[in-house]
């Protein structure tokens, strides 16, 4: 009995055996809670879960009551694929958000996705964990935290235009260029922080995974042609940025990148600028983007242009 009673409160079962009425009201106060915090219209990331949990398709875990099983705290889901295992997602009820009940289905998640063969790297970044840098972790051996930051700007007001070398032009981006901006991007990222957080941007391919991802799924928001754009030195790719929208007013960076021959020349201020342009020409009042803490070239340049931290959050990685 003894035992019984010091069992935790919750217990963590497959997300395949949890119906979408069940995760309804978790799903509800998601979206709540990333337009409260974030500007960010998540429902189209929700219908997707929702989606996939009504299948039973979903790889995950949720948090649910010992007494209540219909009684559902939060949950969590993962991919495996490539020889890495991927945390799409965490969220727990506010009222049950305790670190305990976290770690709870991260042990869990990271139990499963160790299981599984050929994963040798976990990685993941969750904006509403909580005390994300500080906290005590499943797997301390295994793992590295890199501090991150969510940073907002109003569009109120029009940036002044940097000049460029004569030999530069500004173009819009569009899907045609995924494979040229993936060699970019893994030119631009080579021995940087953001490839140890992200390892699809230490190859081409890998990075035009990455990009394929941004512009098909809404995990960043929806891809906005409109204000993507790219940088050509005659004929030859130098520079991009790539937008979405996040909710109908509010617009994302979801990729800024400049060849390392053409940073600080301002090439990646005018992308940026030319992006925000055309989100608040759409009609967007804020535009918002992420950036590694230890970035501080990136972040000075984006507090600059007037962004100011929302949030800060942590992108974690396990390996061996």
């Amino acid at each position: 009995m003894a035992a019984l009673a010091d069992a935790p409160p919750f217990r963590t079962l497959d997300l395949r055996s949890v119906d979408v009425e069940t995760l309804a009201p978790v799903l509800a106060e998601q979206i709540a809670g990333w337009r409260s915090e974030l500007d960010w219209d998540f429902t189209m990331s929700s219908n997707l879960v929702r989606r996939f949990v009504q299948m039973r398709a979903l790889t995950g875990h949720a948090l649910v009551s010992r007494s209540n099983p219909s009684q559902l705290a939060g949950y969590s889901y993962f991919v495996c694929e490539d020889g890495k295992g991927l945390i799409g997602d965490l969220y727990i009820l506010k009222q049950h958000r305790t670190l305990a009940n976290e770690n709870a289905l991260l042990q869990t998640s990271l139990d499963t996705m160790w299981q599984t063969p050929g994963v040798r790297r976990i990685e993941s970044q969750l904006l509403m964990l909580t005390d994300p840098s500080h906290r005590q972790v499943p797997y301390p051996n295994r793992f590295r935290s890199f501090p991150r930051l969510f940073l907002a700007a109003p569009l109120a007001d029009t940036l002044p235009l940097r000049k460029l070398s004569s030999t530069l032009s500004i173009l819009p981006w569009n899907e045609n260029w995924q494979e040229a901006t993936g060699r970019l991007i893994a030119t631009a990222y080579q021995n940087h922080i953001d490839s140890q957080i992200n390892d699809q941007y230490r190859s081409a391919a890998g990075a035009r995974r990455f990009l394929t991802n941004i512009v098909q799924y809404p995990g960043c928001g929806s891809y906005f042609a409109p204000a993507s754009f790219r940088a050509m030195d005659e004929k030859t790719l130098c520079g991009a940025s790539i937008a979405s929208l996040v909710a109908s007013d509010v617009g994302h960076i979801t990729q800024v990148c400049v060849a390392p021959s053409y940073q600080g020349t301002g090439l990646g201020y005018e992308l940026m600028r030319r992006s925000m342009a055309a989100l608040a020409a759409h009609g967007c009042r804020a535009v918002s983007l992420t950036v590694t803490q230890e970035n501080k070239s990136a972040a000075s340049l984006y507090r600059n242009m007037g962004f100011v931290e929302r949030r800060s959050f942590a992108a974690y990685v396990w390996e061996p």
